[in-house]
Formats: C-alpha cells, sequence, structure tokens
C-alpha cells in the first residue's frame, strides 16, 4: 500500500473509519499505477520463491513486516500485497491476503517516493473536503456568490483537478 491509515491520519483528521480509509489508498494506489504505467519496483529486491501452505518460502533479509511486494509470474496469485508477518525460524512470510500455492512465483518489492505520498494526502484532502461539491458551477445565495472549480473534460483526471495530479508527471512512463 502506498502508506497506511496510521501514516495517513498524521496528515488528516477524518470521521472516515480505518477500513473506509484503506479502500480508498488503495484504490488510490492502483489508479496511479495505471495512470502513470508505473508499478515503482525496486528490482534489487526481487526474489524468486514458492508458496506452500499459503506462505511464501524462501525469503532474504530484503523484505521486512509492512513491506509492500507484488506477486508476478503467477497464475493465481498476482497482485499487490503487504507483509503481515515474517517468520526467520521456517523461513517463511505472510501476506495480507490468502494465497493459493504454486511454484516459482517472482516477489518484487514495491517503494513509493515521498512526494508521491504526500500528492496521495492530497488527493485524500480533496476527495473529503470537495468532492460533494463538484459539478457546482455557481450559487447565489442572498449576497453571497460562490463559483466552484469545472470539472469538464481538459480541467480533470480520473476524477480529480488536474492540478493535483502534476505531482506524478515525472513518474508517467511511455505505453508501448
Amino acid at each position: 500500500m502506498i502508506m497506511s491509515v496510521a501514516e495517513l491520519k498524521q496528515f488528516i483528521t477524518t470521521d472516515k473509519t480505518d477500513s473506509e480509509l484503506e479502500g480508498l489508498l488503495q484504490a488510490l494506489e492502483l489508479m496511479i499505477r495505471s495512470y502513470t504505467n508505473n508499478n515503482f519496483q525496486q528490482r534489487t529486491y526481487r526474489i524468486v520463491c514458492n508458496i506452500r501452505n499459503g506462505v511464501i518460502d524462501g525469503i532474504t533479509q530484503l523484505f521486512k513486516t509492512g513491506d509492500t511486494v507484488e506477486v508476478s509470474n503467477s497464475a493465481y496469485n498476482n497482485g499487490i500485497y503487504t507483509i503481515n508477518h515474517i517468520d526467520t525460524e521456517n523461513v517463511c512470510m505472510s501476506l495480507n491476503d490468502p494465497l493459493i500455492d504454486e511454484l516459482q512465483i517472482t516477489l518484487t518489492k514495491i517503494k513509493y517516493p515521498a512526494d508521491v505520498k504526500m500528492g496521495v494526502v492530497n488527493l485524500i484532502k480533496w476527495d473529503i473536503d470537495k468532492r460533494s461539491k463538484v459539478g457546482v458551477q455557481s450559487e447565489t445565495l442572498s449576497r453571497h456568490s460562490v463559483t466552484y472549480f469545472n470539472m469538464d473534460g481538459d480541467n480533470s483526471v480520473m476524477g480529480y483537478p488536474k492540478s493535483l495530479l502534476g505531482f506524478l508527471k515525472p513518474y508517467i512512463k511511455a505505453r508501448f
């Protein structure tokens, strides 16, 4: 995950539940990976291993509890996971979702830069504070007038104002 809910709560105050925030963080992570065509993998932190009894065998010292990892070259388990527990005695680790047993999967560490994390914080702040006001172009009550940002074609990307997604520009990779 881009950041934990606890990390996020250091920057924002909200009445949303932890599970709602976790879902929002997961959705934003997938959106950012899709928009940038960048998987943010640290290829030097990569191992080929097996999944037995729902846990990953053959860990190295490259990973620690709480790391985000991507499982690839797998018939059943491709995806992004968080490491829940590392058992150094049995040389295995468990992830946040159950896994199906298979041989020769690739496990790669995912690391997001600090500016991407802070950009996600800003997106969530916008989501909480301003999402409900999207679509209102002008509002007048007596002498009080309010005009909101217009979210038509060129002003928005993936449901967010284009200006909020500027932090992703250095991370966009070409699509082939």
